[in-house]
């Protein structure tokens, strides 16, 4: 349920309303809006009787959420949610693109790739310290040693750095270096990962599952936001089916569909979909096509030799060109 406060209601009544809430059983979550504040109820198996709420000092009236998920459901949030990390904002006007290799493979890599990347007109830099690899023999991230690689591209470079946490163990040391932590498509559905991301204080790039419905991808995201954390962007990334051409296969109407259902903003990973860098530009130009609110693409200085993706990962010239072909629709800066 969403108890809708009226335009001139006061923070004493609508601290009055939560405690109301609260003393039900459930948690009352204030949603500040443009006019007026809403506060949605969750933690209730079932309808709440509104009738007392209703009679409280500032309430105009309440709503009933049909949606499962209820923090990140457009019901409780009709507009769109934009999340803003220093001059960086995802979910505005202008598509937001994060680049950088898979895995952090050495300071000579991580610099090089981040001012060619820069030089493009991105602004923040992707890089894995912890990987997790279907073969525990792979590469599996430099760890810390990589945090500190990326923390070195921030100061030298300007970048903010987004960079993926893959336990309870490493998050809190992610938390320390990274401006935005990424939860994979791995750990989409690891619920205690997902609850401890919502008690940081950074923003979360929650990627959807290689098997994941969109009902299930917006129910991690409110695991996440249940604790919390409201700063949350959902990535698309591909999900498995029959096909066999490419690693995964890129659900472009999922874009569309996430952001008739959700307030969230919504970017897409192309080069995770494809598994092939020839297919990763097409699926790029297709992804900001149908709405999507920016890109996450491996680029690598010398792919051919990465430890990681590197058949995925593109060639600067071809970074280059996919940067020049977005600068025509978009405010873009690209050398």
């Amino acid at each position: 349920m969403l108890v809708i406060m009226k335009n001139d209601a006061t923070q004493e009544q609508i601290q009055t309303v939560i405690q109301y809430i609260e003393s039900l059983g459930y948690r009352g979550i204030p949603m500040p809006g443009a006019q007026r504040t809403a506060i949605c109820i969750i933690g209730n198996q079932g309808p709440v009787e509104d009738s007392h709420i209703l009679s409280l000092p500032g309430v105009k009236e309440t709503l009933r959420v049909t949606k499962p998920y209820k923090l990140v459901s457009r019901e409780t949030h009709p507009q769109p949610s934009v999340i803003k990390i220093g001059e960086v904002t995802i979910g505005s006007d202008e598509p937001v693109i994060i680049a950088g290799p898979c895995a952090v493979e050495s300071e000579e890599q991580a610099l090089k790739t981040a001012l060619l990347v820069r030089n493009y007109g991105v602004k923040i830099f992707r890089g894995g310290a912890y990987k997790l690899r279907t073969s525990p023999y792979s590469f599996q991230g430099l760890g810390k040693q990589g945090l500190k690689i990326l923390d070195k591209v921030r100061q030298e470079t300007g970048l903010l750095i987004i960079t993926e946490a893959t336990d309870h163990e490493n998050l809190g040391i992610v938390e320390q270096y990274a401006d935005i932590i990424q939860i994979g498509a791995r750990n989409m559905q690891n619920y205690s990962l997902l609850r401890r991301a919502g008690q940081s204080n950074k923003p979360i790039l929650l990627k959807r599952g290689f098997a994941a419905t969109i009902e299930e991808l917006l129910m991690s995201a409110e695991y996440i936001m249940s604790e919390g954390n409201h700063q949350i962007i959902l990535c698309e990334r591909g999900i498995r089916t029959f096909s066999d051409n490419t690693r995964n296969t890129l659900d472009l109407s999922a874009i569309p569909s996430i952001k008739e259902l959700s307030h969230l903003p919504v970017i897409v990973d192309p080069s995770h979909a494809a598994g092939k860098r020839e297919y990763v530009i097409p699926l790029a130009r297709g992804a900001l096509a149908v709405g999507a609110d920016g890109l996450m693409v491996e680029v690598h200085c010398d792919p051919a030799n990465a430890l990681s993706d590197g058949r995925q990962s593109l060639y600067p010239e071809q970074f280059h060109k996919l940067m020049l072909e977005i600068s025509r629709f978009y405010p873009i800066r690209c050398n």
